[in-house]
């Protein structure tokens, strides 16, 4: 039993950042909090495909002599997609700070219910 716990730790961990970051876009006002929680839940599916893709006493995708099994290598697929995950959401947090950048110059608050009340005025 502690065994089984101990090796599948890290999908608890990874669990408990995404259960976190929807906590913190479902409970919080401000924006930026959202913001930041949004990034905890990108950062644990990133995790959790880094972890998919993992492979006990493999080696790096580099033609090595005497390796001949295809087996002996690590999948290099999940890694290049994680990568292009991580520009997409660099590029949606730097998209959604400049909005709010505007949103908090027009309506000088970032709060989501004063921005919502003022909305409907």
């Amino acid at each position: 039993m502690t065994i089984n716990l101990l090796s599948n730790m890290i999908y608890i961990l990874i669990a408990v950042l995404f259960l976190l970051g929807i906590y913190g876009i479902v409970t919080k006002n401000n924006l930026i909090k959202k913001l930041i929680a949004m990034n905890i839940m990108q950062v644990a599916v990133i995790f959790f495909f880094l972890t998919l893709g993992l492979k006990i006493d493999a080696t790096i995708p580099i033609e090595m002599p005497g390796i001949i099994n295809v087996d002996a290598y690590i999948n290099p697929l999940p890694h290049a997609l994680m990568l292009t995950a991580i520009v997409v959401s660099l590029s949606t947090t730097g998209v959604a700070l400049s909005l709010m950048i505007r949103i908090g110059r027009f309506l000088n608050t970032i709060e989501e219910d004063e921005i919502l009340r003022r909305m409907e005025e």
